[in-house]
C-alpha cells in the first residue's frame, strides 16, 4: 500500500513531457494535423470529420497543442486551431538520416545485382560462343 501511495504521488508530480513524435503516433492526430494545415478551424468542424466524440477530439487537440503543433486563437466565443508545422522538421531530420542510410544500402544492392547480371550475360555469351566453336569442330 505504501508503494502505491508513493508511486501515485510521484507520478502525480511528474510533468508529462510531450513531443512531436507522440503527436504523430496517432492516426487521428495525423488526420487532424492534415485538416488544420489547410486552414484554421474550430473544434466542432474538426469533430464532424471523425467518428469519435467531441471530447476525444478535444483531447487530441490538447496533445497537439502541448506538442507545439497548434496555436489556439480566440475569435469571440470561438476558438480557432491553426497549425504550427515547424516542429515537424524534427521528424523530417530524424527520418532523413535513415533515408540517407537506406538509400546508400539500396544503391549498393542495385550495383551488386547489376554487376551480377553483367557477369551472367558475359558468361552466357561466352558459352554460346564456345558451343558454336565446338559445333564447328565436330563438323
Amino acid at each position: 500500500m505504501l508503494a502505491y501511495i508513493f508511486a501515485s504521488k510521484y507520478l502525480h508530480n511528474m510533468e508529462i513531457r510531450r513531443d512531436v513524435f507522440q503527436a504523430i503516433a496517432d492516426p487521428t492526430r495525423r488526420a487532424i494535423i492534415g485538416l488544420i494545415a489547410k486552414q484554421p478551424i474550430n473544434v466542432n468542424t474538426i469533430a464532424e470529420q471523425f467518428d469519435v466524440s467531441r471530447q476525444a477530439i478535444s483531447l487530441h487537440l490538447k496533445i497537439l497543442s502541448e506538442c507545439g503543433l497548434l496555436n489556439i486563437k480566440q475569435n469571440g466565443r470561438e476558438r480557432l486551431y491553426e497549425a504550427k508545422l515547424e516542429k515537424l522538421n524534427e521528424v523530417h531530420e530524424w527520418v532523413a538520416q535513415y533515408h540517407k542510410l537506406w538509400t546508400g544500402r539500396l544503391n549498393a544492392l542495385k550495383n551488386f545485382v547489376e554487376q551480377g547480371e553483367v557477369q551472367y550475360n558475359s558468361a552466357k555469351a561466352l558459352n554460346k560462343k564456345s558451343a558454336k566453336s565446338i559445333n564447328k569442330l565436330k563438323k
